[in-house]
């Protein structure tokens, strides 16, 4: 067996056996799937309804209600060779409890790391990719009480939810680009806009000209759209909810048609609807200072809408703010994965600086 050192908390698994890497199967499952195992008596207690809750909050911004992730719990009784093999897994267990199944989860751990876990309560949380299969990662989740285990995920939790968001766009993201990207489209951008995004194959050019470009993608079921905005920087308070709301409108109005077929069709932001308002909040995008916006557009004669993620970011050697979006109308199914496939797509955006220095 091998065991897996974390950083410099000492916490020692016996996690696999005798499996190389070479020789593992893909990771089954679907985007966004968590699996769970913990003792039943406590997941159907306060441990339990607290990872639970963790990991269903809801997505912003979607018109209707998702969670983040979708959550399955597994008896560690019940853990076979085939639900080992789940891309998302998490194994929960704390020091006080007797049961059976948590008996077992504790047999992975060897007395030293047992011992530290004891006396280091800041310790609670260890990830490791490819343990039973490539393209998996797991997590978990210890204490020495299940106080203790749940004072940290109630005050830390959301890194939990950051690493695994993070993990499923880094699989997204070998999905996407695997059969390349646009031809052509990197090369006008750097040239015309002083910026770059990488956009996969299967989406085709609607607009473009030296402040605006429009990408398409229309499938059988949905549409997923991703634009890039510029405008002359010139105060910080460009990011201001209410001012970047008017600077999509405002290009929304002015490029983003309904219907080439209907006169004075365009889209704009909805902010009518009181539960799902529009939201901002500061984020770091490729390493540049941005503002991430959510919420919900619609066409001005009400035909249809759905769910946008926009960015608005600063090229100051330039000094452009930029603007770049990726919004779907696909009312038939559920918009969750859509979303963190253009947030994905988004990632890839540089400024003019970042394309010098990033690879």
């Amino acid at each position: 067996m091998r065991r897996v050192l974390f950083s410099g908390f000492i916490i020692v698994l016996f996690w696999s056996c005798g499996n190389d890497k070479g020789s593992l199967p893909p990771a089954s499952g679907l985007t966004g799937d968590m699996y769970l195992v913990m003792d039943s008596t406590q997941w159907n207690g306060p441990l339990g309804n607290t990872i639970d809750s963790l990991f269903r909050i809801e997505m912003e911004g979607l018109p209707r209600a998702e969670s983040i992730f979708r959550m399955r719990w597994i008896d560690p009784r019940k853990l076979n060779f085939v639900l080992k093999q789940r891309r998302n897994l998490i194994f929960a267990v704390t020091l006080d409890s007797r049961s059976a199944g948590s008996n077992m989860l504790k047999r992975n751990f060897t007395p030293e790391s047992l011992q530290k876990i004891k006396t280091d309560p800041s310790a609670y949380v260890l990830t490791m990719p490819d343990v039973y299969a490539k393209g998996q990662e797991v997590m978990y989740l210890f204490g020495n009480t299940e106080e203790e285990l749940l004072n940290n995920i109630r005050t830390k939790g959301h890194h939990l939810i950051e690493h695994f968001n993070r993990k499923e766009k880094e699989r997204l993201s070998v999905s996407l680009y695997k059969s390349g990207q646009i031809t052509g489209v990197s090369d006008w951008l750097q040239k015309n806009m002083e910026c770059d995004i990488k956009i996969p194959f299967g989406y085709k050019l609607v607009v473009n000209n030296k402040e605006f470009l429009w990408m398409r993608q229309i499938n059988t079921a949905d549409d997923k759209d991703i634009f890039i905005a510029s405008t002359p920087y010139y105060s910080q308070d460009q990011f201001k909810k209410e001012n970047l709301i008017a600077l999509r409108d405002e290009f929304c109005k002015k490029y983003l048609f309904e219907d080439p077929e209907v006169a004075n069709s365009y889209l704009i932001t909805e902010t009518t609807v009181p539960f799902i308002p529009v939201t901002t909040k500061e984020v770091s995008l490729s390493g540049n200072y941005a503002v991430e916006i959510r919420g919900l557009w619609r066409a001005n004669n009400f035909s249809m809408g759905g769910p946008f993620v926009g960015y608005a970011l600063v090229d100051e050697l330039k000094g452009k703010l930029y603007y770049i979006e990726g919004f779907t109308f696909s009312p038939s199914k559920d918009q969750r994965e859509i979303m963190r496939e253009l947030e994905t797509i988004l990632g890839t955006f540089r400024t003019s600086e970042s394309i010098v220095t990033q690879p």
